[in-house]
Parts: C-alpha cells; structure tokens; sequence
C-alpha cells in the first residue's frame, strides 16, 4: 500500500522534521468526550500523528503527505519503533545516542526524566552510521519496501538532521518573507507540551501510549503515502480500502493544509475526497489554523496555531449550502473548540 496507495509527489516549502502546533494537545479531552476512538485515522505531518493515534486508539491509521521525504521519515520512524521496545530505546535510535551510564531511565521513568538525559547524552559518526545502516536494512529487509537511491539519500539526510539536532530539532520555513528562515518548536518543548488540563499527553509521555502506537506499527497498521489531499488517487485509494474492509473513519487530522487548497483553488476536489470516505456522526476533522492577522475565536494565548475540531458530516452539509467561500469561513463555522463544555 505504501507504494501502491501514493501519487507523484510535491513541493512545499519547509523542512517538517517536527511539528510546528504547540496547541495539538488543546483537543484530546474534547475528542474523548466525543467519542472519537477506534476505527481509522488519517493525518499528514509527523510525529504529532503518534499522539492522536495514542489519543483515538484506530485500528488502523494512513499518514497522507505530498512531501516524499515525509513518507520516508514515517519508514524510518516504523524501523526505529520496530527496533525500540520502550520510549528510551525510541530516543536512543531516533538521535543516535547510545544507552550508556547508570542513570538511564527505565520504561516507567516521567518523559521529563527521559527528555533530560537525551539532552545530555553523546553521540559519534560511528554509532550513526551503524544506526542508519540498520534502520535502512529493516525498511528494505523486514518491511519489504525498496528505497530508491534518491530515497537512500533522504533518509540519511533525514536521520542525519535528528542526530545533529537532538532534542532541538524543530520546522524550518525557507525564506518567509521576513529577512530569512523562520523555525519553530522543538521537539523537546513538543514532548513537554501541555493539554488545557495542565497535563502531559504526548505519545511518549507514558509507556503505555508509547506502546499502544508501537504495536499498531509492528502490526503493519500504520501506512505512510504520498499524496495530494485534492490529488486522484491517494486519499481515493484509502477511502476504497476502508469501505472494502469495514472501516470508519474516527479522526482525518489535516493541520492547516486546507488554507493551501484554499490557495491553489483545488478545495473542491479534496472535498469530494472527504465525500469517499466512510465516515458517521461521530467522525471529526482535527485541525490546526494559523491564526496570522485574523485572531481566530478560540485562539490559546502563547499559542502560534490554534487546534480545533469539526464533524465531516457537518463539514459535508456547510459546503454543500455554499458557507465556505474561503478558508476563513470554514475555520470559523460550526468548529469545535478544546477545553471541557
């Protein structure tokens, strides 16, 4: 599937190795209280998707994005849970720093604790080089999915950048307009991010989670994809799968890549893809809006995005009545806000 199910690939101008939403955890008790659970998800981006898989619980889940070397960060973060019974493991592999010394966390230990001795652990060419060796033979031996010399080259760049980086390793936006690159959040301020509750929920916050997610990839139950949301066949292919296989729709967390449909007039095509798939009254958008100059409603002070839900079969009904006629509209009709009633 992960090479049948993907579209030619396309460009976008940033460097996701991480996620930019420090508000992605705003929704989880919302989504909770909704009902949103089992059945299939579907996301874009990077590692924020392990946690709203944690959150969801699928059966199975499909990570759509236009950008190749996204799908061949996913292949490497499938290789690297594969090779990593516990979070530290995780970050052991993730940057290429070896468990050494007498205060390695145990399975149990808080992320906190996890997060501090990463920060402080060293690293060499040599364990990279074997680290990347083996991450690249599991995806072409154990997973059966060739890589391309091209895809060779992204993964090392990709696995290189984690290494070099460690625990702040963030987005990088290429010429914003503002006198340069622009970056955001880093994965360790992401992993320390905090629901409207005040409490820690990201994937690696508890063994559990961590292992919930790993499993379901070592089931083969989470499908990296080329794809375009308005493309023709990506997210046509996932709908036929989910309809073939008895699958609905719980979660489709699509970020803020609709403000781009928006922009490149292609809108109405992905929401014809919405219509394919198999979805009920309790399936919901995830999305993540920049607020820019229009501060948005439900907008988190300290927050650069603000995280919201929608109901598809609400979204289905506005568009057919003609309520979005740009993306503004859309994020500010009939959302879904975090927090508790």
């Amino acid at each position: 599937m992960v090479q049948d199910f993907s579209e030619e690939e396309g460009n976008f101008n940033s460097d996701n190795y991480v996620s930019n939403e420090t508000s992605y955890l705003h929704v989880v008790d919302k989504l909770k209280q909704l009902g949103v659970t089992g059945g299939a998800y579907i996301g874009v981006g990077p590692e924020q998707n392990f946690t709203y898989i944690a959150r969801t619980r699928p059966q199975i889940a499909f990570i759509v994005d236009i950008r190749r070397q996204a799908i061949i960060q996913h292949l490497m973060y499938k290789a690297i849970f594969q090779l990593s019974p516990n979070r530290t493991q995780f970050l052991s592999w993730l940057f290429s720093r070896p468990l050494k010394g007498n205060d390695v966390p145990g399975r149990d230990a808080p992320i906190g604790d996890i997060l501090e001795f990463f920060s402080q652990a060293p690293t060499s060419s040599v364990i990279f080089a074997e680290n990347l060796a083996a991450i690249r033979k599991t995806i072409d031996k154990d997973f059966e999915i060739p890589l391309s010399s091209r895809d060779q080259k992204m993964l090392e760049h990709v696995y290189s950048t984690f290494q070099e980086a460690n625990l702040g390793i963030t987005t990088r936006w290429f010429g914003n307009g503002y006198g340069g690159d622009f970056y955001g959040p880093s994965l360790k301020d992401l992993m320390l991010e905090k629901d409207l509750d005040g409490k820690m929920g990201s994937f690696l916050s508890t063994a559990e989670d961590y292992d919930f997610v790993r499993e379901l990839h070592r089931k083969n139950r989470i499908i990296p994809v080329v794809g375009d949301f308005a493309g023709s066949k990506a997210l046509a292919a996932v709908a036929n799968y989910l309809r073939e296989n008895g699958y609905t729709v719980s979660a489709f967390y699509t970020s803020n890549v609709e403000q781009y449909l928006y922009g490149d007039r292609v809108f109405g095509a992905f929401t014809e893809n919405v219509r394919r798939l198999p979805t009920d009254d309790k399936s919901v958008f995830i999305r993540a809006t920049r607020i820019g100059w229009q501060g948005h409603p439900a907008h988190v002070p300290g927050h650069r995005m603000t995280t919201l839900l929608q109901k598809i079969t609400v979204f289905l009904n506005d568009y057919d009545q003609g309520l979005y006629p740009d993306y503004w509209s859309m994020i500010t009709t009939h959302y879904i806000a975090g927090g508790r009633p």
